[in-house]
Parts: structure tokens; sequence; C-alpha cells
């Protein structure tokens, strides 16, 4: 399966060799901030099937779950296109959802970190939910 997506601005562009492993909805406070308030939408892949062109902005953090987080994003337009986990290592990554050419590929499958969502915050009551990460 080839999976393809880009930035708003067409700057960045990425193709995935790899079928999806996950989707998961995060309301962790980070994912809040970089979403405008909301949570993040990210659709999960083998970290060595993901190729970008173009020119990516990094930052680095440590999250609340104390794993060190990479988030990439267009230096154009300021999309956010991804995260991964660079400690501990061999985790998948996680792509936003909204920047894929076909945004029905994200079918969620639980969503985390629920206990840092907002009490107006629309979560899915069909889908497992963690209070943090999941385990």
């Amino acid at each position: 399966m080839t999976v393809t997506g880009r930035c708003f601005c067409g700057q960045v562009h990425y193709t995935i060799d790899a079928a999806p492993v996950g989707g998961r909805v995060c309301w962790c406070r980070d994912c809040q901030y970089i979403a405008s308030g909301s949570a993040t939408n990210n659709i999960l892949f083998p970290e060595d099937a993901v190729t970008f062109e173009g020119e990516i902005g990094r930052i680095e953090k440590i999250a609340d779950s104390g794993n060190k987080v990479e988030r990439g994003f267009c230096t154009g337009c300021g999309s956010q296109l991804y995260s991964r986990t660079i400690e501990p290592k061999g985790m998948p990554m996680r792509i936003r959802a909204g920047t894929l050419d076909d945004p029905e590929l994200f079918q969620p499958t639980d969503v985390i970190w629920t206990s840092s969502a907002p009490s107006w915050a629309a979560i899915q009551p069909d889908l497992p939910q963690h209070p943090k990460g999941p385990k």
C-alpha cells in the first residue's frame, strides 16, 4: 500500500510505503496547543516507511508521557505533519490525518490522554479511551 499527503501550501509532500498500524485521537496538552485547542488525529505508520520531500521544521520536547518527542511542520505554511518518539525508540510515527491526500484512510482505534481533554471535548464514546497514553 502507498499512502501520500502534503502540507497546506504544497511545499512538503510525503509518501508512505506501508499500511497504517492504527489511528489515535490525542488530547494531551501538547497536541491541544499544536491543534489550536482540539485533539490531533493521528494515523500510525512504521517510521522507516515514511519519506518526506521539502523543508521540514522540527521541535523536540519531553512530552507528559516522559518520552522525547519530535514534531515536524512545514516551514512555509506551518502545517503540522507528524510527531515521532525519539526516546524510547521503536514507536510508530504519527502522521496528522488532515495532511493525507485521502483522509478516509484515517480510522480512529482509540482516544488517548482523555484526562487532559477540556469539558467541551467531543470524545467518541464507542472508542477505547485511555486517561493517559496507551500501555
